[in-house]
């Protein structure tokens, strides 16, 4: 079985989806995806994903506000971020981060918001979830400066075997996304080799980045199985040892049962 470890189930467009999320959440256990963590990017998915979570057992969520959030809004104090994180089935803080690719002139307010994400992150005894680009210093500083037992996972990773190696020291885990699959991601399958496989875990991120061959089309957790397949052969192992130690892995970083 497989976890997608990192999706946006509200953020599906459903307009022309026959079956809506109901169809969604099927088709991704058909292909044996037991596990979903439905990920917030601001206050009101904070909230609002809990009403999907309290209909499915297998689907959990997380709180937090997106580095990329509009810098207007107001900044999320660490006491709200903490009471929200003891809403039912939350079991991360984030996304959060820094993204210096996207929105670089909000820089401040990413790394007061980030800071605060990590300080409720310690104080709630969950993972934190972490979204960086173009920001491997200033990210891996942050993840020093506010180390925690709880640890968490960089998603959708696309930087280098260093930075990977510096969050690992940190107990954190390497989330891989569809862009692993594409033509143009030869050096981060090169790090792929690399990441050890007990700190792995696969995501779809969707409704973004579906993988080959579904690029360009809205994407969905059941394609984490080709997230899967990639990581597996780039791995040289096969698919079904490598959904049964990212699945451990997720339980483990998470602290859940299976």
């Amino acid at each position: 079985m497989l976890v997608d470890s990192h999706c946006h189930l509200d953020r599906l467009d459903l307009s022309n989806r026959e079956g809506g999320i109901e169809a969604v959440i099927s088709d991704a256990k058909a292909r044996g995806i037991s596990h979903l963590l439905t990920v917030a990017v601001d206050l009101d998915s904070s909230k609002s994903l809990t009403e999907v979570t309290a209909k499915y057992d297998h689907i959990y969520s997380s709180v937090g506000v997106h580095p990329l959030q509009d810098e207007e809004l107001p900044l999320p104090t660490v006491e709200e971020l903490v009471d929200l994180a003891k809403l039912p089935k939350v079991i991360a803080v984030g996304e959060t981060g820094l993204d210096n690719f996207y929105s670089a002139d909000s820089y401040d307010w990413q790394y007061e918001s980030f800071t605060r994400h990590l300080l409720a992150s310690k104080q709630a005894e969950k993972p934190v979830i972490v979204h960086t680009r173009d920001a491997r210093e200033q990210t891996i500083d942050l993840l020093k400066q506010h180390q925690s037992d709880s640890a968490g996972v960089l998603h959708c990773f696309t930087e280098t075997w260093e930075m990977a190696k510096a969050a690992m020291e940190f107990g954190f885990y390497i989330s891989f996304s569809g862009i692993v699959t594409f033509k143009n991601a030869g050096d981060l399958r090169e790090v792929v080799k690399k990441i050890p496989l007990d700190r792995i875990l696969v995501e779809t991120d969707s409704p973004w980045l579906a993988p080959v061959p579904y690029r360009g089309k809205q994407n969905e957790p059941k394609n984490v199985y080709e997230v899967a397949q990639c990581v597996a052969d780039i791995k040289g192992i096969s698919i079904e040892q490598l959904a049964e130690t990212t699945t451990q892995n997720f339980f483990r970083l998470f602290k859940l049962s299976q």
